[in-house]
């Protein structure tokens, strides 16, 4: 849920475990989002001009000293550069350390379900597969960074929360709603989620132990070492289940284990910035009835992921020119087995991903007012595969197996930005543009401009309102895959997106109320659709609807009164892409019209707090059965809940999941688990 930071002069909010980064999402918007004793509601609607009112220096050469000061708190930002002057362009979801402790959730996939404008669909619980969406697009039209590094999977989004990191590696998760491609260039089409780690600020260590229903458990561990610029944290854990139901034929099909480990390091000093990390996640789970079809009703499939992310990132702390740049490079492997240890029955299907990439930013200071930002990135996706992809002139040997990758898929994507930022006292506006290319397909170098737009008449009330655009190329996925019921299209155009928004956030002393208005027009939409009236001929068909126009409305109010922090948000969202009757649609037109989002935090006593969330959905669109069946999405209603013993070196704490026991489905051919009981101990040391 939103929770604003207030404008109030005799309560300065300041983060004092985080510190700016460069690769910090929003880094750059107006104002520092100076916070530490954040208010514990579940998620934070930041604005530049959220927090303190005190005017924050302007950065040139010779205020540098100044501006590193402010600089070693944190920004939160939706544009190319900082922009230390107290203004904002663009609104901003944060999510914080604080956030995440009190949160009754076991993965990052649990915890965006709190986000109003996040649409979090399940196939399996506590994150073991998970699509994530944003403003009624699908799980591949959003960019998911980890410290600023994109690391979207090109061949599918499905799997694209199967993250090295654990929730106690994280200090915040920012959400920036709408199109970003000035910002981040392709997969950006509706919006942007930024995972922020960081190593702690001084030597120490811990351990989490949870159990829970359903032969659930896990266990992690982190330990940081610290010693003057440099600072190294690694982190581990282990989680396991048996999972909630059982096949036909009586064996476990929603069971899932895995295991992680994050190594992160960094080096700072008065001139230059450092970060570098290194992860894997390694996971397999029963996929039950996940890819089933009425025409292929198979209930005990299962998926192995092993995912490894790498990157060195690194900036300039000094002088009117700035210089920055990253490079990465993930890889991504996939198992998928229609049934479960049967690969006579059908062939297993083996995937592996390489993405290369490397980026230089930099901006520029002209006077006071004046700040422009410009840069590259180069990235390369690599595909091969066993089912997807062209042939392959040379196959390549999968390992551990008898077989060989046989096709495969290789893009370059180039892409260059420029971006101005004017400030004035109440005024910024934000403008620039990415020129994008893409060796698939021949793609033609384009340009997608955007703007943004914020005015402040008086200090508890802003007016904001920007135009964007962006694309997104076609997932690997999308174009080939042709088994079980699907039937891809190789030839498939990007996806375009324009869109308008205007919105205000206006503050009192206990109550912060903000609301957006916007509409997107997308064109060449991706989307897979079956004809039902071709009976048993119907297949999945990837396809590009020639539009689909989208409008929504956000709104949230938070009141922080002394005895509890309520937080209360609404979204709504309609599309009119209007469809022929007996085709349905998987992703593009299955979409949240309503979601009612709701948190209460109470502190019982000094040591004791209960924290309760409380979702209402309802989702547009329909699902064939497997009796052949058409069925209507039903809106339903779930209760979490988390009461905390909190001790200074530890604590223990008792959640439940779907406290109301609902049934409900997040896909069609999937019911989600009833209630889920979980405890838990955890200690610092």
């Amino acid at each position: 849920m939103y929770k604003p930071a207030f404008n109030i002069r005799r309560q300065v909010l300041v983060f004092r475990h985080f510190g700016n980064k460069g690769y910090s999402l929003f880094a750059c918007l107006g104002r520092e989002v100076v916070c530490s004793v954040l208010s514990v509601a579940t998620l934070t609607y930041a604005s530049a001009e959220s927090v303190s009112t005190d005017p924050v220096v302007t950065d040139s050469t010779a205020t540098t000293t100044a501006r590193e000061t402010m600089l070693e708190e944190v920004s939160v930002t939706g544009s190319r550069a900082p922009l230390t002057k107290s203004q904002a362009a663009r609104m901003v979801t944060v999510l914080d350390r604080a956030d995440i402790a009190q949160a009754p959730v076991q993965s990052i996939n649990d915890l965006l379900k709190y986000a109003v404008g996040v649409d979090v669909r399940q196939r399996g619980p506590i994150g073991a597969q998970t699509d994530i969406s944003i403003r009624g697009g699908t799980q591949d039209q959003i960019i998911l960074l980890l410290n600023g590094i994109n690391i979207c999977d090109p061949q599918t989004g499905h799997n694209a929360m199967d993250l090295p990191v654990d929730l106690n590696d994280i200090i915040r998760i920012e959400v920036l709603e709408g199109p970003a491609g000035r910002i981040y260039g392709t997969s950006s089409l509706v919006g942007a989620i930024n995972i922020v780690t960081r190593p702690a600020l001084t030597t120490s260590a811990d351990i989490t132990l949870e159990g829970g229903s359903f032969g659930y458990g896990r266990v992690s561990g982190r330990g940081n070492l610290k010693g003057g610029h440099w600072n190294n944290q690694l982190s581990a854990g282990y989680s396991r289940s048996d999972g909630y139901s059982r096949s036909k034929a009586g064996s476990l099909n929603t069971d899932f284990s895995g295991a992680k480990g994050f190594y992160q390091g960094q080096y700072e000093d008065e001139e230059i910035r450092l970060h570098w990390h290194l992860g894997i996640a390694d996971k397999g789970w029963g996929s039950s009835t996940f890819w089933a079809s009425p025409k292929w009703q198979a209930d005990d499939q299962y998926e192995h992921t092993t995912k490894l992310y790498s990157a060195i990132q690194g900036d300039t702390k000094r002088g009117r020119l700035h210089l920055g740049g990253n490079i990465y490079w993930n890889q991504n492997r996939d198992r998928y087995e229609g049934y479960r240890g049967q690969p006579e029955k059908m062939k297993f299907n083996y995937n592996r991903t390489d993405v290369y990439g490397v980026s230089l930013s930099s901006y520029f200071d002209w006077n006071v007012h004046n700040r422009t930002a410009f840069g590259a990135e180069l990235r390369n996706e690599d595909l091969v595969s066993g089912n997807l992809g062209e042939p392959l002139s040379h196959p390549r040997h999968i390992k551990g197996t008898d077989r060989d990758y046989t096709l495969g898929v290789n893009r370059t994507n180039i892409s260059g930005y420029l971006e101005h930022n004017l400030l004035l006292r109440n005024f910024t506006i934000s403008a620039g543009l990415v020129a994008v290319k893409n060796t698939w397909s021949n793609m033609n170098m384009t340009v997608y401009p955007g703007i943004d737009i914020s005015y402040r008449p008086t200090p508890h009330w802003t007016l904001h309102a920007s135009y964007n655009t962006s694309l997104r190329m076609p997932s690997f996925t999308e174009m080939y895959y042709k088994l079980q019921g699907y039937s891809a299209d190789p030839h498939l155009k990007p996806e375009e997106m324009r869109a308008l928004e205007v919105g205000t956030n206006i503050q009192w002393s206990m109550i912060n109320v903000q609301c957006a208005l916007w509409h997107h027009h997308g064109t060449n939409m991706i989307d897979w659709v079956m004809d039902t009236s071709k009976g048993d001929e119907a297949v999945w068909q990837s396809v590009n609807h020639t539009k689909l126009n989208s409008i929504g409305f956000e709104t949230s109010i938070m009141v922080n009164v002394r005895w509890a922090i309520i937080n209360v948000s609404y979204s709504f969202i309609h599309q009119d892409k209007e469809q022929e009757p007996g085709v349905v649609s998987q992703y593009a037109l299955e979409y949240l019209r309503h979601k009612l989002v709701a948190n209460l935090r109470l502190p019982l006593t000094e040591r004791l707090s209960l924290n309760l969330n409380a979702r209402w959905q309802d989702r547009v669109g329909s699902y064939t059965d497997f009796d052949g069946s058409v069925q209507d999405y039903r809106p339903y209603c779930l209760l979490d809940t988390r009461l905390t013993w909190q001790q200074p070196t530890w604590k223990i704490f008792l959640e439940a999941t779907n406290l109301l026991d609902a049934r409900y489905h997040d896909y069609g051919l999937v019911e989600q688990p009833g209630r889920w009981l979980i405890t838990g101990l955890s200690i610092s040391l």
